[in-house]
């Protein structure tokens, strides 16, 4: 595929996103990502033949940017305290999507796991790149059981979204990542 196929496979894969992320999966048609992406139906079948295609485009997408993500802030010279306030702090940073959709990760795996459980095992791997990414850090801060303090931050920090989301509360969003912080600050 040329560069005019990757741009416009590129597009496809980021209007997904948006879409899935903002309606649903199961909520989001062809038609929509044909429409966002700003292609004819009939182009857009020469780039993904299902739904399913482009949800798996979809989510290698989001594993990569995510993995970036991560790695930069793990930095050897960064301390895992730092890492870990990083995390919280795109939470709050993208707290206007969050109040309103949730999290990327957790809507997109709680919407797959209603219809969809074969490519919810696919979304999963999104959590594992999180916990991964967390069990590193708290093996770096020699914590006693890196692995289940790794599965609660992310359980709060899910908890925190979801209830963020569901009462549309900035403050609560805010009190609770302060307390977040103030419980890796204790680590």
């Amino acid at each position: 595929m040329g560069s005019k196929g990757d741009l416009n496979r590129q597009r496809i894969v980021e209007a997904a996103d948006e879409l899935f992320y903002h309606q649903g999966y199961n909520q989001t048609s062809f038609s929509d990502i044909a429409q966002a992406a700003d292609l004819s139906r009939g182009n857009f079948y020469y780039y993904f033949k299902s739904k399913d295609d482009i949800l798996s485009a979809v989510i290698a997408s989001r594993r990569s940017r995510l993995s970036e993500q991560l790695e930069a802030w793990s930095d050897p010279a960064t301390e895992p305290r730092e890492a870990l306030r990083c995390f919280v702090q795109v939470m709050l940073d993208n707290r206007g999507e969050v109040l309103r959709y949730g999290c990327p990760v957790g809507s997109l795996t709680q919407d797959l796991s209603k219809t969809q459980r074969k490519l919810q095992a696919e979304a999963i791997a999104l959590f594992e790149v999180l916990r991964e990414w967390l069990v590193a850090q708290m093996s770096r801060l020699e914590v006693a059981d890196p692995e289940a303090m790794a599965m609660h931050m992310l359980a709060v920090c899910q908890g925190i979204t979801l209830l963020g989301s569901v009462y549309a509360d900035p403050v609560f969003m805010a009190r609770e990542a302060e307390r977040l912080e103030a419980w890796i600050e204790s680590l």
